[in-house]
């Protein structure tokens, strides 16, 4: 990803659904005006869901999800649909796209009560109304179209753009804790996991923040914290670490020095620092076989000392004392039924947007299911989680209780 793409999951999600040969594929090719999906007059040409992201006037930056058909017949059918419905858990924006020559059906009504529940806004998009001799009147939420005709494309855009969610313009990963010209160290050890010369995203992100920000931003390895520390002439507002190095650079800073990591600085941006500080209670209560769920929300190429499959469980065992059973997800898989596991360990959730951390983490807590966060979990273990999360307004797991 280029330094000035926006990241995925800063953008708008938009899903497109609806039956086989309703036209959801011309659909996205007309708004795009780009042949991105294939068309085809074979029912059941997408058989997985396709993500792609553009610029999208005059929403800005999005994700156009292409769907499976929601009336897919067999037993694959069933599990493009199972596909299909689970995009719902990450769309900002759903299109129901219908054949207006027909009528709706019950998949089309069921999705739309899906929509209804989970409160995600969606527009009924009538395709084919070329075919039509007449219109009839619709509802706000509905529009006629034809993809064939580039009838009502713009309309639809239009339409879209109104719909859009508002979000939280104020929420910021770091740049509402600091000043201009405060001095912050990153101490950014160089990840074997990310692309070669580049930096992971968490820290790309957080240091595009405090140079827009104003601040004196110093970023160092941690070999050099020590040195760094002795050469600055004014103190640093924070030092923010990867939660990898926490104990080496916890011993090293000096208490009057407020100190936390890249995860924890995003698990309160993804909104669950809370939930993951009182979720890390559940560490020190694991026994032997206990189930412990660890995710990932990307799908990187594993290295042999992965933090998520190798470190993460390594630290976990030697705190706990005993031999929990550990369960690997990443990316777009998250199990629906959490009840049989003792705890959930997500990473930052970086590249999932607001709606996808939102439903993982509300799954979790109403399945009862402590949830945390791997810096969390780490400050944690290494008995610094006060001092690294006591700088933030959300109170801290000893002062909150369970959260609701």
């Amino acid at each position: 990803m280029g330094l000035n793409q926006t990241p995925s999951a800063n953008r708008i999600h938009i899903g497109i659904f609806g039956r086989r040969n309703a036209g959801k594929s011309s659909v996205i090719n007309a708004i795009t005006g780009q042949k991105l999906a294939i068309v085809s007059d074979i029912k059941g040409t997408t058989t997985d869901p396709v993500h792609k992201s553009m610029e999208l006037l005059p929403l800005g930056p999005v994700v156009l999800i292409d769907t499976p058909g929601l009336d897919d017949d067999g037993a694959l059918g069933e599990m493009r649909i199972e596909k299909a419905m689970r995009v719902l858990d990450k769309v900002d924006i759903a299109l129901l796209i219908l054949d207006a020559t027909q009528e709706k059906s019950p998949t089309d009504t069921k999705l739309i009560n899906v929509c209804i529940e989970k409160e995600i806004p969606y527009l009924l998009v009538w395709n084919k109304c070329d075919l039509l001799s007449e219109y009839e009147n619709l509802e706000d939420n509905e529009i006629y179209v034809s993809a064939k005709d580039q009838l009502h494309i713009e309309e639809l855009k239009e339409k879209i753009a109104s719909i859009m969610p508002v979000r939280d313009s104020e929420r910021r990963i770091i740049a509402d804790m600091i000043s201009p010209m405060d001095v912050v160290i990153l101490v950014v050890p160089i990840d074997s996991g990310a692309p070669k010369g580049r930096l992971i995203l968490p820290q790309q992100q957080t240091i595009r923040e405090l140079l827009e920000a104003g601040t004196i931003t110093v970023v160092i390895q941690e070999p050099q914290l020590r040195e760094t520390l002795k050469t600055l002439e004014r103190k640093p507002r924070m030092i923010i670490t990867d939660s990898q190095i926490f104990a080496k650079v916890a011993a090293e800073t000096p208490s009057d020095i407020s100190l936390t990591s890249f995860s924890i600085l995003f698990a309160r941006y993804k909104g669950f620092l809370d939930a993951s500080v009182y979720g890390a209670e559940a560490l020190d209560t694991l026994d032997d076989d206990d189930p412990v769920l660890i995710c990932e929300g990307c799908t990187h190429h594993r290295q042999c000392n992965d933090i998520g499959t190798v470190k993460l469980p390594a630290w976990i065992r030697r705190h706990a004392g005993s031999e929990p059973k550990f369960e690997f997800v990443a990316g777009n898989e998250f199990p629906d039924d959490l009840s049989r596991y003792k705890l959930i360990v997500h990473c930052g959730g970086c590249m999932l947007g607001e709606r996808e951390m939102s439903h993982r983490q509300r799954s979790a807590l109403q399945q009862q299911v402590p949830i945390s966060n791997y810096g969390v979990s780490i400050a944690h273990m290494e008995g610094i989680l006060k001092r690294c999360t006591t700088m933030f307004s959300s109170p801290d797991k000893s002062e909150s209780g369970s959260p609701t």
